[in-house]
């Protein structure tokens, strides 16, 4: 019964997700990786590569985590490599806060699900064309992070 439930959950985030973005033209790229069993474990890094040929426009770049009720925190730390087309390689060290501090989730929820958008860079340039890599890696100490149903990342085209 919960990997229905699983199941149909996934299904309804997608179909509202294309839903959302269809309305948007200003998205450059959006994907997102869903974690099997609701848990992103430690080894396991979200790999998104994107191809860019638009080096004029300014943009935004987020990512979009959804967990559950079962996520154990109410913070995460992400660990970023970003790697250009020429090979130059950036990485930084986030944290995010999920919930203040009385438990109340940020971002928006239905059910058991609560979605969050996270700024990462804004305002920024691609100052050559080709394929963009972004890594991300939990970075928590626990090796199995649970509660975590996917994660995402959007670029978005700033328009005047």
């Amino acid at each position: 019964m919960t990997k229905g439930i699983n199941r149909s959950s996934s299904v309804l985030i997608l179909i509202s997700f294309l839903l959302l973005s269809s309305c948007n033209r200003n998205i450059v790229f959006t994907d997102f990786m869903v974690m099997p069993g609701n848990v992103w474990n430690l080894p396991s890094i979200v790999d998104f590569k994107i191809p860019i040929s638009d080096t004029l426009s300014r943009n935004n770049v987020l990512f979009t985590i959804r967990t559950g009720s079962s996520y154990p925190f109410r913070n995460i730390y992400l660990f970023v490599t970003t790697t250009s087309p020429d090979g130059k390689v950036i990485t930084d060290t986030l944290q995010y806060n999920l919930a203040d501090e009385k438990g109340a989730w940020h971002g928006k929820g239905f059910g058991d699900i609560h979605e969050l958008n996270l700024p990462y860079k804004t305002n920024v340039y691609f100052p050559s064309k080709g394929t963009y890599q972004f890594k991300i890696q939990h970075g928590m100490r626990i090796e199995d992070l649970k509660g975590v149903y996917d994660f995402g990342l959007r670029i978005e085209k700033i328009t005047k």
